[in-house]
Order: structure tokens, then C-alpha cells, then sequence
């Protein structure tokens, strides 16, 4: 039997503002990447969203970000080395602290936006993240695009890392996400993204944007929490994994 972990990025509202619909959809995933304050959240926001998380049972893991909240961590910023491992112990720390307090623990790591991209491709940028993951808890699970540099860098240096495959989002032939800056970035159809999901996880192929085939692992899936169709399509998605015979992964044991 195949199994899937199906993560969300979560916890990105912040004051006054309210991003997403994490209440519902942290009802039908396993595993909730939590925005830290960067590129989006707030220390109000990673309260909540962990203690909810902790309450469904859902694996939490920190999603580190470029410091910009303007443009929600998606625009590439040229940092050195040093800079990027800082900026992640920085945000990796205070969630873990926030986990502490409240009876658990992080489970994983998971870049957001540019700086997930930009180590996708980065060897030097891809370093830095896992050696502030690994320092700060070896034990921690490193989420990254499949097959990318970031997923090399995790297996390099000892952590256990968790190809992530995108329901929504389409592909280049070498594997790399299709820019968002692009029209055809995002997949709109549910039942498109669906089949395409499950190709990856049975067959280990998704077709790219000239149709030819890319291989892919697929250990978790991203449903991005700031959709509109969030809830609808997880909920859509999990029934499909049922009727596949596709089980949800538990732990990363």
C-alpha cells in the first residue's frame, strides 16, 4: 500500500489580517508547515496555529522565510551563506519555543517562497538551510523539492528529508517549478490536479509543461493554505487517496 503525508502552509495571518482557512483544513492534513513571523505570522498566529495543530493531532513543522512580509517571502533576496543560516535558526527557534510551551515539539522544516526555490538550485543556499536545521535538531525532518539541491544537501549532511511534490503547480522538464510570474504556474482544475497527484505517488511521473515526462518522488504533498479552494480541494484530494488505496503517512519514523 502506497502512503502520502499531505502538508499545508499555515499560520500566515498576521494583526488585523486573516490569510487562509487553517481551522478547517488542518482537519484533513497530516503535517502543517507554520509561517514564522518573516514572511508572514505573527507570534499571536504561531500560538494558535500550534495549539490547534497539537489538538487535530497534525505534525508541525517550522516554515522559514525571507524577511519580507510586502512581498509574503516570494521575492528572491541575495543573501550570503551565513545570512541564510541565521535567518533559519532565527525562525526555526522561535517556533520551537512556542511548541515548547505548549506541550509539544516540531517535527520538521520547510522552506517558504523564494528561499525554497532559490535552494532548489542553490548548492551554497541549500548548505546553509540544512546545517541550521541539523545544528539546531538532527532529529528534525527536511521538506524540499523533490530531487532538488535542497533534498541532497538534507541527505549530506544526515537528515532524514521528505521529497514534496505540488498538487497545484505545474512543472519544468528538469523538475524546477514553473515561476509563479508565469500564467500557467498554477493549476486551476481540481480534478487535473487530483490525477496528477496520483501519478506521482504510483507512478512516480508528472507530465511538464511541453508534456513530456519528469521523474518524481513523492513523499508529501503541499496544499497551499492561502487558496481559495483550500479547503474544497483537501477534502477532495483525501477522499481520491481513500478510493486509490493511498494511506495517510502517520510519522516519519
Amino acid at each position: 500500500m502506497n502512503n502520502v503525508d499531505l502538508n499545508s502552509d499555515l499560520g500566515e495571518s498576521f494583526g488585523a489580517y486573516t490569510i487562509g482557512n487553517d481551522k478547517e483544513v488542518l482537519k484533513y492534513i497530516s503535517s502543517a508547515n507554520i509561517a514564522c513571523g518573516y514572511h508572514a505570522g505573527d507570534h499571536n498566529v504561531m500560538f494558535e496555529t500550534v495549539q490547534l495543530a497539537k489538538k487535530y493531532g497534525v505534525q508541525i513543522g517550522a516554515h522559514p522565510g525571507f524577511h519580507d512580509l510586502a512581498g509574503f517571502g516570494r521575492r528572491e533576496m541575495i543573501l550570503s551563506p551565513r545570512e541564510v543560516y541565521n535567518l533559519v535558526i532565527y525562525q526555526i527557534g522561535s517556533l520551537a519555543a512556542v511548541c515548547k510551551v505548549n506541550g509539544t515539539a516540531l517535527s520538521h522544516v520547510k522552506p517558504h517562497g523564494a528561499l525554497y526555490n532559490m535552494a532548489a538550485k542553490i548548492p551554497e543556499m541549500a548548505k546553509a538551510i540544512a546545517e541550521a536545521v541539523y545544528d539546531l535538531d538532527p532529529g528534525l525532518v527536511l521538506f524540499g523539492l523533490a530531487g532538488s539541491e535542497l533534498v541532497k544537501a538534507g541527505e549530506e549532511k544526515g537528515l532524514v528529508i521528505a521529497h514534496e511534490v505540488f498538487a497545484d503547480r505545474t512543472y519544468q522538464p528538469d523538475g524546477a517549478l514553473t515561476s509563479r510570474m508565469h500564467e500557467n504556474a498554477l493549476i486551476h482544475d481540481t480534478q487535473v490536479a487530483i490525477n496528477r497527484v496520483i501519478r506521482m505517488i504510483k507512478e512516480g511521473k508528472v507530465a511538464a509543461v511541453d508534456g513530456t515526462d519528469v521523474l518524481i518522488k513523492a513523499d508529501t504533498i503541499c496544499i497551499h493554505g492561502d487558496s481559495p479552494k483550500a479547503l474544497e480541494f483537501v477534502i477532495e484530494l483525501k477522499q481520491a487517496l481513500i478510493e486509490e488505496n493511498i494511506s495517510m503517512r502517520k510519522s516519519w519514523g
